[in-house]
């Protein structure tokens, strides 16, 4: 999860920094002899954060995620956040951010041992927390 994020983030600062704000992109898009795969790009990338598409986007897909327990989704909201952080999208992909990320933090159903008798009428509150009793 680290290995990912790290990369979205390296990933979203070199267009930003890099390309973006450095002047690498045309300037002007709506000249003719400007057209070309260069404008389209940067009017693609441009219209992802002028209303916060992206910001949008993940906070969608963590709540999605949040609802419905899919990882997928999470997956999908935590990176497209931390785009979305990069890009101006700021209150929509921190809340989308962080609603996937509670997900993915989540242990996954079914596939740890000892989670099997979880929710049985008979068992404490704090059973599956691994706290050992005091007294």
């Amino acid at each position: 999860m680290l290995f990912s994020a790290l990369l979205v983030l390296g990933g979203a600062y070199a267009v930003r920094y890099g390309l973006l704000e450095n002047g690498v992109l045309p300037r002007d898009c709506s000249l003719p002899e400007a057209q070309g795969g260069l404008c389209v790009f940067k009017t693609v990338l441009v219209q992802s954060f002028v209303h916060q598409r992206m910001g949008w986007f993940s906070l969608a897909c963590g709540v999605l995620a949040f609802v419905l327990g899919g990882r997928r989704f999470a997956w999908a909201g935590w990176l497209s956040g931390l785009a979305g952080l990069v890009f101006y999208s700021y209150d929509p992909a921190a809340v989308g951010a962080l609603l996937s990320l509670l997900v993915l933090a989540r242990p996954r159903q079914g596939r740890e041992e000892g989670r099997k008798g979880e929710g049985e009428a008979g068992g404490q509150p704090g059973d599956g927390l691994g706290v050992r009793r005091l007294g």
